[in-house]
């Protein structure tokens, strides 16, 4: 599959929304009153676990978007706890808000969505679904999956081998989160063209380490016999590369979200691709619309989910080994970083500076 290095940013472009002016209150004498609940911008994050995206990208694009715009930002992560998102919910809405963007971990934002819409604040999904929310901003999730899926066809047809006999096992996410799904039907949609069909599936999660453990016991299950490896994201594909390496393998195996391990993998040919959903467009077009929400405007969008929720799809690309600079160049990650000694070499042959 080609690999293409642009960019795309007009994905939300068709979103009926205002110009980021500034919203501050000013009181008499020029000085500017205290905060209202109208003026916050209430977010929360799942975790620090699954991904390092939460917040090393999005906590600082969302922030500076709210701020720079003239409105509060009250920014907080669960930490991978069920219990204290609905504790921070409960916080926030007891300081007010003026809108929610919630990213779902296992469930717990549909309680929130539910009490904040009851108190007639507006609420984005951003980058899972949530059941109720009144709009949804994610990258398009199937498109992912479908980027993923094309990638272990052309890694088998590249390998000499025939996708439709090959041995081939599905690494999915956790079916708790909801984008899980659309990335299996996107991925599935490709590969069953091919006449791809799982040799081996095991139960999704989102644990590199427990991605490893099920991985290592679907191989044993097949005899050790294996020829690529669907897994759904570059944290669970680094388990399964784990075990890999402990059998002497080197197969197709898919990814995404351009970590740093998952760009290293695709640099020393262990991962063959990883999707690049770069995430500071994905906070651009959530706080685009949060704030036209704050400021009392009606926005639209193009796109429904099947519950008919408006959504906001952002368009991913795939990257390889020759476009790993694409997204150091971006600022989404740094040579330092991924250029470490067992990579240098990697680095230097695909110009990775």
């Amino acid at each position: 599959m080609k690999k293409s290095l642009l960019i795309p940013v007009a994905a939300f472009a068709s979103v009926s929304l205002l110009m980021l002016a500034g919203c501050s209150n000013s009181g008499g004498g020029g000085e500017t009153t205290a905060t209202t609940a109208a003026e916050r911008a209430c977010v929360i994050l799942p975790d620090a676990a699954t991904s390092p995206r939460w917040e090393t990208l999005d906590r600082p694009s969302l922030d500076k978007a709210f701020t720079d715009a003239g409105f509060e930002a009250d920014i907080q992560n669960a930490q991978g706890d069920t219990s204290k998102y609905a504790t921070i919910a409960d916080q926030q809405l007891s300081k007010g808000c003026g809108v929610m963007v919630l990213v779902d971990y296992n469930g717990a934002a549909v309680a929130v969505a539910a009490k904040a819409k009851g108190e007639g604040i507006p609420v984005i999904a951003y980058d899972r679904p949530i059941e109720g929310a009144d709009y949804y901003v994610s990258f398009d999730n199937e498109k992912v999956g479908e980027l993923e899926g094309q990638s272990i066809v052309d890694g088998l047809k590249a390998a000499g081998k025939d996708p439709a006999t090959a041995s081939v096992v599905y690494m999915g996410g956790d079916p708790a989160d909801g984008n899980a799904k659309m990335f299996h039907d996107g991925a599935d949609k490709i590969m069953a063209a091919a006449g791809i069909k799982p040799a081996q599936e095991p139960p999704g999660v989102w644990d590199g380490d427990k991605s490893a453990t099920n991985f290592e016991q679907a191989l044993t299950a097949l005899g050790g016999k294996v020829d690529a490896v669907w897994v759904a994201n570059d944290t669970n594909a680094a388990g399964v590369i784990t075990i890999l390496d402990k059998n002497g393998l080197t197969v197709p195996v898919s990814g995404q979200d351009a970590s740093v391990a998952g760009l290293q993998n695709v640099l020393l040919g262990k991962q063959t691709a990883t999707v690049y959903k770069q995430v500071p467009l994905e906070a651009d077009a959530a706080s685009k619309l949060a704030i036209s929400l704050l400021k009392g405007d009606k926005p639209t969008a193009d796109k429904k989910l099947a519950d008919g929720t408006p959504y906001i799809a952002v368009t991913p690309v795939l990257v390889g080994p020759a476009d790993v600079e694409t997204v150091v160049t971006n600022g989404d990650a740094s040579a330092s970083e991924i250029c470490t000694a067992e990579v240098q070499a990697a680095c230097a042959q695909y110009g990775v500076k």
